[in-house]
């Protein structure tokens, strides 16, 4: 029987965060596949974990992905972690979830920290709809591309930026959404762990005299529906029906609520919106 990979979250900072069941995992499979292994070691060896490791990581991650999935194939269960949180969250790791699907190996994650989900319930901002960004690609062409979209985005946006990168991605947030509420994370879980509730104004005054320190994760409140609503106000006739209720609906506005809003931006009756959408 071909054995199975185990997507092992492991601790952001606090080493009491991991979970018995991931102990026992990471103790009992054949091998472990690890972001770096010069930094799991330190943690195999806190919770005395003698099984043998393997390095998996962005640059070897397609090539060592195939070596892997034959282990298993073989029989073996494998085990993946990152240097910190859920395995395959801006990281390799998705790569070989995806080969292993093709090759019909079963995969099965065991929860646990994610730094992103953590920081979302600590910043004081919605939680109802949001969406991850990751760390903002280096390409200028693309970044321009993602800052355009999420111009628009009405939902929560997580980020993650690295300290000596962070005042230049504020700077681009600020010059391309305006002045939004965020809420700044770093040190999640750890002893000097900080939650920083500001403006991205804010943000950037005061790290003109302040030097970021530490991984963060930057939780920014998206673009409100009414202030949406208000920029689209002039623009609604010239759209067809149908492009203004995907508009409503890709917000997560149900269909018959969508079509009420439709007809009131519009100035019709809700009746005069169905009968529209029925031809």
């Amino acid at each position: 029987m071909a054995g199975k990979l185990f997507l092992c979250a492991t601790p952001i900072g606090n080493l009491n965060d991991m979970t018995p069941r991931v102990r026992e995992t990471l103790d009992t499979v054949d091998l472990i596949a690890a972001e770096d292994t010069r930094n799991s070691i330190k943690l195999l060896n806190h919770f005395e974990i003698k099984t043998p490791m393997t390095s998996y990581h962005e640059y070897n991650k397609v090539e060592k992905a195939k070596y892997l999935i034959e282990q298993m194939q073989a029989g073996k269960n494998i085990a993946l972690i990152t240097d910190a949180g859920t395995p395959a969250i801006s990281d390799p790791g998705e790569v070989l979830v995806a080969m292993c699907h093709e090759a019909g190996i079963v995969v099965t994650s065991l929860p646990g920290p994610a730094a992103c989900i953590t920081a979302l319930t600590l910043s004081g901002l919605s939680t109802r709809r949001f969406c991850f960004e990751g760390f903002l690609p280096s390409d200028k062409k693309e970044k321009k591309d993602i800052l355009e979209d999420l111009k628009k985005e009405s939902r929560t946006i997580i980020l993650y930026e690295a300290p000596h990168h962070l005042v230049r991605t504020l700077q681009e947030l600020y010059d391309a959404l305006g002045n939004r509420r965020i809420t700044l994370c770093r040190e999640l879980t750890k002893r000097f762990e900080t939650v920083l509730p500001t403006t991205l104004e804010n943000a950037l005054a005061m790290y003109q005299t302040e030097e970021p320190r530490g991984e963060y994760v930057l939780v920014l409140e998206g673009k409100s529906l009414q202030e949406f609503k208000k920029e689209q106000e002039a623009d609604w006739q010239s759209i067809s029906i149908e492009e203004h209720m995907e508009i409503y609906e890709q917000k997560g506005v149900e269909h018959k609520e969508a079509m009420k809003l439709v007809a009131k931006d519009r100035g019709i009756s809700k009746r005069d919106v169905y009968q529209y959408l029925l031809k």
